[in-house]
């Protein structure tokens, strides 16, 4: 249902004034002839009601239309984009996932300095803009160390090893800022873990402090956790984006701009229901994951 509303919503934005995506198209020395005509070949004449029935028809039938730049199906130029941003994305989450549960279980744990300096990074880490970081990352190890790729991607059908190569850098400079926010949100539901009245019962029945954390609080902390995860995915897509631009990978964000500078309106609307889908099965799969690491979230 959130699906349609999104894309009812959009679609109403995006087609509302169906001359000025004809003058968009042709450019603006068109005559108003040729306007009202390229109009009338894309049906923008037609009633908005009409024009999303007959859109979300055939998307019904798995068609959204043909590309107004190279005329290719939208769903062709979607499928050839999915991949790259979805392993980007996909790494940058499992690996905010690992460091954001090391760094936060152990700043809880430790305390002290230790507990201030991790937090000082967590807010340089998310106030850094992501261009900025991936800058210094192809100044230092591209440029300098020349031990990683500046930009390209490599896809894995060719090679492996070139392909994991070519998201290093990318995956770490979306990495550092969720990483920074994800590991504060761990360090405060195990701290207001800690302080629940079951744990001094296991403290008081001799059990190492060590495994305290590790078997009870980190278990009971992780429905915050991963619903900030879950958070963090929108706004992955938004970084990649950016992120795409400057490392030149061929995604979904890279195809959003030359959409966008292009006016292929279908492409544009393809790629906003491609991203409202994403989010709703992501946030399916964050509800399912919680219910299934702490069982008390059921209820």
């Amino acid at each position: 249902m959130l699906t349609v509303v999104v894309s009812a919503v959009t679609f109403t934005l995006i087609y509302s004034d169906g001359e000025r995506i004809a003058r968009l198209i042709l450019g603006p020395d068109a005559d108003q002839a040729a306007v009202v005509q390229r109009a009338q070949e894309l049906g923008l004449n037609e009633p908005l009601i009409v024009q999303f029935f007959v859109w979300f028809g055939n998307l019904l039938h798995g068609d959204l239309g043909r590309s107004l730049s190279d005329h290719r199906p939208v769903i062709e130029t979607l499928l050839s984009r999915v991949p790259v941003t979805l392993a980007l994305v996909g790494f940058t989450l499992l690996v905010t996932l690992v460091f954001a549960v090391v760094i936060g279980l152990y700043s809880a744990y430790k305390g002290g300095w230790v507990d201030s300096g991790l937090r000082t990074f967590g807010v340089f880490g998310f106030a850094t803009p992501h261009f900025l970081i991936a800058i210094g990352l192809v100044v230092l190890f591209a440029l300098n160390l020349k031990l990683l790729p500046a930009t390209g991607y490599i896809p894995p059908t060719r090679s492996l090893g070139g392909w994991m190569l070519s998201l290093v850098l990318p995956v770490t400079a979306l990495a550092v800022g969720t990483i920074a926010s994800a590991s504060q949100q761990v360090r405060g539901a195990v701290m207001d873990v800690m302080k629940q009245d079951y744990i001094r019962t296991l403290r008081s029945r001799g059990i190492p402090l060590s495994a305290v954390y590790l078997r009870h609080a980190l278990k009971n902390a992780s429905a915050p956790g991963l619903t900030t995860l879950g958070m963090q995915f929108v706004g992955l897509l938004g970084g990649a984006v950016v992120i795409e631009q400057v490392f030149a990978l061929p995604g979904i964000g890279s195809l959003v701009i030359a959409s966008a500078l292009k006016s292929d309106i279908p492409v544009i609307m393809g790629t906003v229901l491609f991203l409202v889908v994403v989010v709703v099965i992501v946030n399916i799969v964050v509800d399912l994951a919680i219910a299934w690491a702490n069982p008390k979230s059921r209820a």
